[in-house]
């Protein structure tokens, strides 16, 4: 293990990257940016110079952080929400939820005609394809399980090739769709779902004491145990509903809403798993793919590209709240723990449960509709 590998080393980068995004905010250009977009960008470049791995190449302190970090910083942020905001994002998110399916089919379908990525791949193309349609509808259980399935993991070199592209243009989308509601926002305003006195109370600085940063770990680290427990009694309840669960339930209790530091701790986390996040955007591991590096680009830059274009300009006629938009195209390129992501960071704790419900709908439902695709094709 070199120097650069070392876990502590990493974990150290990781942490200096949300300090340093931190301090670029207090400028206006990074306000603008925003210390999310700002944290995967540094990684990102950080990764594709040689100062920290890929997660790519694994890493203890990646998979820490996929394991546990992510999970417990998704509830802390879920001990926020308020019940009563619920009512008014759940059924624009699921709508948009359903047009970025819908904007992924579509994308798979002209990607596919125009691209003709089976003169490349060959006999598995169609199998690729179903794989990325499951990926972009509810995340990467959908891409694995569709691999197996057809043995496409068998095939090292394809297998390979494909997950570095999915991470190569996935990790941009996710800039993209942080950066777009900002803007448009601006452009063509809407109404949020959730009152600017709402808003405001995510935005201030914390005093976090002894108590309440202990209470809160205790809470979550307890949940997720118990998560973890549940699903290995019952695989069918997946570990993140349970976890959502158990967060909502805490969060109505008086005595929880006191704690202070909830914000604060939970979004630290959160963007150390975006900061993970930049790492996979790997620009190197594409030089060892050859030709075929080409055509699964262009042909998941295509798919991507349409989901983008047909989610945002159908929810821009249907004047959604742009916020709204980006958390369901995210539920559907990223998974449940994406779109969280997303919510914290867009500052909306009104879209916490609403993005998991629909991210958790995504996994359930990519699996069928990229089994669907790759029996059409």
């Amino acid at each position: 293990m070199t120097f650069l590998q070392h876990p502590l080393f990493v974990a150290g980068v990781l942490c200096f990257s949300v300090t340093f995004s931190v301090w670029l905010n207090r400028f206006s250009w990074g306000k603008t940016i925003g210390t999310p977009i700002l944290v995967i960008l540094f990684c990102a470049l950080a990764s594709n110079v040689g100062i920290i791995p890929s997660a790519m190449d694994g890493n203890v302190v990646y998979d820490g952080v996929f394991r546990y970090l992510a999970p417990l910083g998704i509830f802390i942020a879920l001990l926020e929400v308020d019940l009563k905001s619920l009512r008014k994002a759940g059924g624009p998110i699921l709508l948009m939820f359903g047009l970025g399916t819908v904007g992924t089919l579509i994308g798979v379908f002209i990607s596919w005609f125009l691209v003709r990525p089976a003169a490349e791949i060959g006999e598995l193309a169609s199998a690729v394809a179903g794989m990325f349609a499951g990926t972009y509808i509810g995340g990467s259980i959908n891409f694995n399980a569709i691999a197996l399935s057809y043995g496409v993991n068998e095939n090292g070199v394809l297998y390979a090739a494909t997950t570095v592209v999915d991470n190569l243009i996935g990790t941009p989308w996710i800039v993209i769709s942080l950066i777009l509601p900002r803007y448009l926002q601006k452009a063509f305003p809407r109404k949020r779902l959730i009152a600017t006195s709402e808003q405001e109370k995510v935005t201030h600085s914390e005093q976090i004491s002894i108590a309440s940063l202990a209470a809160i770990l205790a809470m979550g680290l307890s949940a997720m145990m118990l998560s973890q427990w549940l699903a290995s009694r019952l695989p069918q309840i997946p570990e993140i509903i349970t976890l959502t669960t158990i967060a909502l339930i805490l969060a109505q209790f008086p005595a929880v809403q006191k704690l202070k530091g909830k914000q604060t701790i939970g979004f630290f986390f959160i963007l150390i798993f975006l900061a993970v996040i930049g790492t996979l955007c790997d620009v190197g591991a594409i030089s060892g793919i050859g030709s075929l590096a080409g055509t699964l680009i262009l042909f998941v830059f295509l798919m991507v590209l349409i989901h983008g274009i047909f989610i945002f300009g159908v929810g821009g006629l249907l004047k959604m709240d742009w916020d709204v938009v980006s958390v369901a195209s995210l539920a559907n390129v990223g998974g449940n723990t994406t779109a969280l992501a997303a919510a914290e960071s867009l500052e909306r704790p009104d879209l916490l449960i609403p993005g998991v419900l629909v991210g958790s709908l995504g996994n359930a439902l990519g699996t069928y509709l990229g089994f669907l695709v790759a029996g059409m094709l």
